[in-house]
């Protein structure tokens, strides 16, 4: 027993002596490779860029990791107890390194080949660790690989001493627990917490703060969600060591033991959390792009990084606005979704009134969206990943879509020609030449085999029912059976909606919201293009009267007007003879006010053909943020030159129209959307000031008349219950595929649109799918809500500006039909005069 104290004792001075003659060579040779204290005390960090509201409130973050950096204080005592228990027993007793854990480490493996002897390092080591990046060693020779980690050994043991004399122990624990990853998106002890038990590390259970240190050892090997019953035996044994330390006693630890490891609790943050994620994702793609374009770089030249740069980001968002939308959108199209699945029960909107070949396209377009979704695309992946790498690598990268694949097969099959496949567009005809050396190479006839198996696997496990979340407005989602294929088609069963608030005076977008759910409908329908209906009206209505001098009083028959070839200002090639929405005509006589609150399209062609062109209908859209000369990418004109756009037969997005009403709610003047009102950098200095584009696009004359219009069409049994000076159009586009409703307030635009994703998820009458019924009443929702909240900053009171001098005689129509009957009775006695005079020359 003497024998072995003493060999015990020589091992230990020689570890001693080594360590030091060791650390001496290191610190000789590599010394200026150490970081300084200054480094230490201001170790660097990727700052988080933040979002902030029009108030100052932050309501979302950019970054690679987000940390909530917590001090010694905030910590839970049970984690602290469970880390020093687990991890470093002597922690207060050492000055960064344990030479005694160190000697025992290698006392053990050496003398008697224990591997499993314990671990050598401190906390204030492992803190070292994470703070100083070790050098990659993959492809690095052994000799130079054992030296390269043995050198970054030492380091790390050199920056914990210096470590312990630059922070309190208190400091090393928290800044620690603060480093570290916890996998699955937690950074820190507190996002850990949070993540995998939905609460703060104030309020953990002694198990489960025995869980989270127990994954310090290695947190993908003991990753709760994907290993549980492991991490549960760690979580023991963290237990364990805690009652070998006096901090449970054996009851306590033996009920612990018993405790089943629970992630029900588990939630991994999404850009669907939290306020606004349709603006936020746009805000996203907005600011990839804005720096390059505006030539905005730091002072030494180089590109802002949003995720690394701390960026503080000033929206012009309204939290306040955007909860009260967000409420307004998910009410009403409750009642929208009801009355759809009511109308629609036992019946299949994907076959409804389609012949075979719209039928087939249906069909076709709902196997798309499957293959669209991240089951189908990981399956593809695992399937034909590596085929198509090597295509990829070997034929520069030409795009193998399944598309591309099923055309190149029908071509290898001689069923199709080349000619054909790239007439038809289904091949780029740039890209021949390598699709043709393709099919003659032995990957094609792997990657064809692999793409029919690939179909059938699909086959297979899309009509598989399994166990799956899918949404509910009722508790947000529930659990179902359901197979792949019919989850995509229940959920493109639901109706979706856009809406924008803007202030017409600043352009400042007050409240985005771009779907019903962003969880499970990332698409945004705010820059969404869709047929506007009558929406548009009101721009042919103001150019009737600038530049045709018609009255808003004048009259006009509710009957059908054709324009035809021989119109040439519209150079169409037959006639255009549309109906009204109901399809009748009353024959009954029309003024400008009365024309737009029914909607009437008679008195819209009739205006139009006044005009004589579409041609000052673009120029006005042009001046009102609608780009007139802007092609799509099939290569047609988004406006085009045709009168059919007159009545809302063109595609265009809520966020252009919502822009385009700011004229009429700003005496006549447009004003570009804006989202973001400045940058400022980590220092606060502004690196961009967001400035709209501001247009003088109608004489405020026949703005004011546009005003009393839009007014009218809200009034008496079309009012919308509020308190608010308001104005509006809706629109209803062909099969009620498409509600709209704009609507202005002194100090607001809103522009609400609801509709399906695919143009036949609708209602079947114009009584249930018209824009007053889909998507009026979302705006008297939000603005009751706004009307209600003494703390919104609203102020219902505000009127329109004072119409201009003229004003009153325009708009008398009591005066206009006087001055015209007696403008009549004067050219009647006129011709009168001129008759007799004729007869008695005569």
């Amino acid at each position: 027993m003497q024998s072995n104290h003493r060999y015990s004792k020589i091992i230990y001075a020689i570890a001693l002596a080594s360590f030091g003659l060791m650390v001496s060579v290191f610190v000789f040779f590599t010394a200026g490779g150490i970081a300084s204290f200054e480094e230490l005390e201001n170790p660097k960090y990727d700052l988080a860029s933040v979002i902030y509201d029009v108030r100052g409130e932050a309501f979302g973050r950019y970054y690679i990791e987000e940390r909530v950096a917590l001090t010694y204080d905030k910590l839970s005592p049970d984690v602290v107890h469970a880390l020093i228990s687990t991890e470093d027993v002597r922690f207060y007793k050492h000055s960064g390194i344990d030479l005694r854990a160190l000697s025992r480490v290698g006392f053990k493996t050496l003398a008697f080949g224990q591997k499993s002897s314990g671990g050598g390092s401190t906390i204030t080591q492992q803190l070292a660790k994470l703070l100083y990046e070790r050098p990659k060693t993959s492809g690095v020779s052994f000799p130079k690989r054992i030296f390269t980690l043995v050198k970054s050994k030492f380091k790390e043991w050199i920056i914990a001493v210096k470590l312990e004399r630059a922070y309190t122990k208190e400091e090393i624990l928290a800044m620690y627990l603060n480093k570290f990853e916890f996998i699955n998106g937690a950074h820190g002890i507190e996002a850990a917490a949070n993540i995998y038990f939905n609460k703060s590390q104030a309020d953990l259970t002694i198990p489960e703060a025995a869980t989270l240190v127990g994954m310090l050892k290695n947190p993908s090997l003991y990753n709760p969600k994907r290993f549980p019953d492991r991490c549960e035996a760690r979580r023991n044994v963290v237990l364990n060591l805690m009652k070998d330390n006096g901090y449970i006693d054996k009851s306590t630890l033996q009920a612990f033991e018993k405790e089943p490891l629970d992630m029900s609790s588990f939630v991994r943050k999404s850009q669907s959390d939290g306020p606004a994620p349709y603006f936020r994702a746009e805000l996203t793609k907005f600011l990839r792009t804005l720096f390059t374009k505006e030539n905005i770089k730091k002072a030494d030249g180089s590109e802002y990084n949003i995720y690394t740069d701390g960026l503080k980001i000033y929206t012009t968002l309204d939290l306040t606005y955007q909860k009260y939308a967000e409420e307004a959108v998910t009410e009403h199209m409750i009642k929208n979704q009801d009355r759809f699945n009511r109308i629609w029960k036992n019946m299949d909107p994907w076959t409804y009134d389609a012949d075979n070949y719209q039928k087939k396209l249906r069909a076709s377009i709902l196997e798309s969206q499957c293959k669209s979704s991240d089951r189908y695309l990981a399956l593809r992946d695992k399937m034909l990943g590596a085929t198509l790498n090597s295509i990829a690598s070997k034929y520069s990268g030409i795009p193998m879509s399944d598309n591309i694949i099923k055309t190149l097969d029908s071509i290898y099959t001689n069923h199709k020609t080349w000619h054909q496949a790239t007439e038809a567009k289904k091949l780029d005809v740039s890209k021949q030449g390598e699709y043709h050396r393709l099919l003659n190479d032995d990957l094609w006839v792997s990657l064809n085999a692999q793409y029919k198996s690939l179909q059938d696997s699909f086959q297979a496990i899309f009509n598989r029912p399994i166990k799956m979340k899918v949404f509910d407005y009722d508790e947000g989602e529930k659990e179902v059976v359901m197979s792949p294929y019919d989850s995509v088609r229940y959920h493109k069963m639901f109706l979706q909606s856009a809406m924008m608030v803007v202030e017409p005076s600043t352009g400042f977008v007050k409240a985005w919201v771009g779907g019903v759910n962003h969880k499970y409908f990332k698409y945004d329908h705010i820059t969404m293009r869709r047929s506007v209906g009558s929406t548009i009206k009101p721009f042919v209505y103001t150019q009737a009267m600038a530049l045709a001098g018609i009255s808003p009083c004048q009259e006009f028959e509710d009957m059908q007007y054709t324009i035809s070839p021989a119109d040439s200002g519209f150079g169409l090639g037959e006639e255009w003879s549309p109906a009204n929405a109901e399809e009748r005509f009353s024959g009954e006589k029309y003024n400008l006010y009365r024309g737009l609150l029914y909607s009437k399209n008679s008195i819209t062609v009739r205006l139009i053909k006044e005009l004589g062109t579409v041609e000052p209908i673009r120029d006005l859209m042009n001046n009102l943020g609608i780009d007139k000369n802007l092609r799509l990418e099939n290569g047609r004109l988004a406006v085009p030159a045709v009168p059919s756009i007159c009545l809302g037969a063109v595609d265009l997005t809520p966020l252009e129209m919502t822009g385009a009403y700011t004229a009429f709610a700003n005496n006549g003047s447009y004003t570009q959307p804006i989202f973001i009102s400045r940058i400022e950098d980590k220092n606060g200095k502004v690196i961009y000031n967001g400035i709209p584009e501001r247009k003088s696009a109608i004489n405020p004359l026949y703005n004011s008349v546009m005003v009393s219009m839009l007014s009218n069409n809200v009034s008496g049994s079309s009012g919308m219950r509020v308190k608010s000076k308001i104005g509006g159009k809706t629109g209803t586009t062909n099969d009620f595929a498409d509600g709209w409703f704009m609507g202005i307030t002194p100090s607001l635009v809103i522009g609400v649109w609801v509709g399906g994703d695919d143009k036949w998820i609708r209602f079947r009458s114009i009584s249930e799918g018209q824009g007053s019924v889909m998507a009026k009443p979302i705006t008297s929702i939000f603005l009751q809500k706004l009307e209600q909240d003494n703390d919104s900053g609203y102020n219902y009171n505000e009127n329109f500006p004072n119409p201009p001098t003229g004003y009153k005689e325009l708009t008398d129509c009591g005066l206009y039909h006087t001055e015209r009957k007696a403008t009549e009775m004067n050219t009647s006695t006129d011709q009168k005069s001129k008759r007799e005079v004729f007869d008695e020359e005569f």
